[in-house]
């Protein structure tokens, strides 16, 4: 198949796929296609499995690059004397080597933000919070619309998640410090990506989307363990 021929199959899963992020994949040595003597690619089926591969893994797990090739070169070494190469059945795994689910956000985890345009009242009705916590929110700055009016993915897991936390006596008010530690981190995180960002090459920006990819992934990983760290001894644990 051509790049774009495999850009088509991998839309339908991953709509923000673009060639730009293919041939990025390629450099990093994560799919190698075969070249025409005119100097085309050629892809085969197992080069679409493995980059289906990749980019469930950098979606799902937010795994970076480097384990996702280590990954591949140990399936690569397992293949190694086998009678031919069959398309593999690939599943992306975390570093413990668990594999996650996609259930682990309710709603829109397979959602794109760009992808999903919600207007006030829908993004009330999917979330649970009610308008009055909504003002609220924005008042505060946890949660902020579109330009254009509109809220997208990443606003509708924020008011779900508000909504959860408001189960345990959690009000919009005590979430302002997630608002003003996520400025931080944007501001720390924006000062390594935007070097690449601002660069004309189709390659380097793909390279700082994957980067901003991995970071987030890293944060939450990090968030996550200091919280348990935290709340060990109240658990007396």
């Amino acid at each position: 198949m051509s790049i774009g021929e495999v850009l088509a199959h991998l839309r339908v899963e991953f709509p923000d796929t673009t060639i730009s992020k293919l041939r990025f994949l390629e450099a990093e040595g994560l799919v190698e296609p075969q070249r025409t003597p005119a100097g085309y690619r050629k892809y085969s089926w197992d080069d679409v499995a493995r980059l289906r591969f990749v980019l469930t893994a950098q979606r799902d797990q937010y795994l970076p690059l480097r384990v996702i090739r280590d990954q591949l070169a140990a399936m690569d070494r397992e293949q190694t004397g086998s009678a031919g190469r069959q398309r593999p059945a690939l599943v992306a795994v975390g570093p413990a080597g668990e594999v996650p689910g996609r259930d682990a956000v309710d709603g829109p985890a397979a959602e794109q933000p760009g992808e999903v345009r919600l207007a006030r009242a829908d993004l009330v009705a999917r979330s649970g919070i009610n308008e009055g916590t909504l003002t609220e929110l924005e008042r505060l700055g946890v949660l902020v619309p579109s330009p254009s009016g509109w809220y997208d993915a990443d606003a509708l897991i924020i008011a779900q998640a508000v909504a959860g936390l408001a189960a345990y006596g959690l009000e919009p008010r005590h979430l302002r410090a997630y608002r003003t530690a996520a400025d931080r981190e944007v501001g720390l995180f924006a000062q390594l990506i935007a070097p690449m960002a601002r660069q004309n090459d189709p390659a380097a920006r793909a390279r700082a989307a994957e980067t901003a990819r991995e970071l987030v992934g890293l944060s939450q990983r990090l968030h996550a363990a200091l919280l348990r760290v935290g709340l060990r001894e109240t658990l007396g644990r």
